[in-house]
Order: C-alpha cells, then sequence, then structure tokens
C-alpha cells in the first residue's frame, strides 16, 4: 500500500485537513479508526470493501463517510486506487446542504449529488493523470466549484474549541449555557454541520486524544481514570467499541496510517 499526503489550496484550508491518495498493488486490509470529521472517497480504480461492520461488502465508486463511533476494516484489491478528502470538523458542511448528523455511523453514495456522466469523466481523468498531483488538481476543481458557504458558524466553532481544549471533557449542558443558547437549539445547530451531535462529537474526541497519548507504560486503570471513567470495565467496553480491540491488543497492534 502506497500512501501520498497532500495540503489543499488555500481556499480549501479552512474546509479540508489533508488529501490521501491510496494505491494498493497487493491486496491490503486496513483498520481505520473514528476521526472528528467527515470524508469523501473518489475510487478511480480496482474495488475497495468494508470487512464486517454495519454496512459489509464493495463500497461505492464515489461516496461520503459519515463521522463513525467505531474501527472499520477496509479491504482494497489489487491495483485499487483512491483519492481521499479528510474534512475538518464543520468543514464539510460548506460543500453539502444534507443535514450531514444523517451520515452518523454511515456511508452514502454520491450517485445523487454527481451525475451517472460527471461521475464516469471524474473516474477517468483521476484515473488517467500522470501524477498524484494532476489528481489532487481535479479533485479541488470539483471541491471548488461545490463550495456554497465560505463562513462558518462562529457559535459551532467556538463550540468546537472548547471541546477540543477540554478533550471532550465539557458538559454538553455547560457548554450551551456558556454560549447563551439554549441546549436543543445548540444541539440541532451542532449536528446539523459538525454531522454529529455534542455528545457524540465529544466521546471521538475524547478517545482518540487517548488513543494519541498512547499507554506509555501507564496501567489502563489510569489511563481511565485520566480520561474520566468512573472505572475500567466500562472504559474497555467504550475502548473496544471505539477500536475494535481491547486496549492490550491495540496498543500491541502495528501502527495506522
Amino acid at each position: 500500500m502506497l500512501i501520498e499526503q497532500f495540503q489543499p489550496a488555500p481556499l480549501l484550508q479552512p474546509y479540508i485537513r489533508h488529501y490521501l491518495v491510496i494505491a494498493c498493488a497487493q491486496e491490503s486490509v486496513n483498520r481505520i479508526l473514528p476521526g472528528n470529521g467527515l470524508t469523501l472517497v473518489f475510487r478511480y480504480q480496482g474495488d475497495v470493501g468494508e470487512l464486517g461492520g454495519t454496512q459489509p461488502g464493495l463500497l461505492p465508486r464515489n461516496m461520503l463517510s459519515g463521522m463513525q463511533k467505531s474501527a472499520r476494516l477496509i479491504r482494497y484489491a489489487p491495483g485499487s486506487g483512491n483519492v481521499l478528502v479528510l474534512f475538518r470538523e464543520a468543514g464539510a458542511a460548506a460543500f453539502f446542504r444534507q443535514p450531514l448528523h444523517e451520515l452518523f455511523g454511515t456511508t452514502a453514495s454520491l450517485d445523487h449529488l454527481i451525475t451517472p456522466t460527471a461521475a464516469d469523466h471524474l473516474s477517468e481523468q483521476l484515473a488517467t493523470a500522470g501524477s498524484n498531483s494532476e489528481r489532487i488538481r481535479v479533485v479541488e476543481r470539483l471541491l471548488t466549484s461545490r463550495l456554497q458557504s465560505p463562513v462558518t458558524d462562529p457559535l459551532v466553532a467556538e463550540a468546537l474549541g472548547r471541546i477540543q481544549a477540554t478533550e471532550g471533557a465539557l458538559k454538553i449542558k455547560a457548554l450551551a449555557a456558556a454560549l447563551y443558547i439554549s441546549q436543543d437549539a445548540f444541539e440541532k445547530r451542532f449536528r446539523k454541520t459538525v454531522g454529529a451531535s455534542p455528545k457524540q462529537y465529544s466521546a471521538l474526541v475524547r478517545m482518540n486524544a487517548l488513543v494519541s497519548r498512547g499507554n506509555k507504560d501507564r496501567t489502563f486503570t489510569d489511563i481511565a481514570l485520566d480520561a474520566g471513567y468512573a472505572d475500567q470495565p466500562h472504559f474497555n467496553k467504550d475502548f473496544r467499541t471505539f477500536t475494535g480491540q481491547s486496549p492490550t491488543d491495540f496498543f500491541l497492534a502495528p501502527p495506522r496510517w
């Protein structure tokens, strides 16, 4: 598996974290952990499928993957090639008008957003591109044409910053009060833009922060307590949901991309 990372053009940087071009000469299986944003995928050759999970089988050629609560096992067939667009938190809302929280835990085909003719043309451009840099330019032309909302909701942006700063430890009721908005109105506004409820997003931020730190010779009981869990069994359950593995197996496994 060859993976090349690219940074977005300045116009798109507020919304897109980075791009990945993934090419597999041989069959490969990768465990993908839930991220803090949505992912747009364009497959320009070969097949890619999900093993197990809620949507097993071949994945759509062009798709938008909502935020997930659990790790996914993705199988890349020999000769497959994909361009991934990894959005920043709330970044996808600048390109898609659909309520993004409806995609939470699912993957949707872009057939209703891109006509079959346009999809075929896009796949041909990506497949015949002379370099991965050219593939990124093809994708950026499409994204630039879809950029609809250049201004991020300031209240949601403030909420995201506070959740990230506390690594997901904020109580949602207290957060809404601090932003001078009712909890119901806050949650509706947040999930429509971010693609997850504040509670769901906070849980992802907390677990991603925990995984990023690693165990560093600490006991799992200490890790659980530091993350705000009252006991290790509850922590173990949430950790397995997030990674698909026990804490011991996860930290012994090879690094993921």
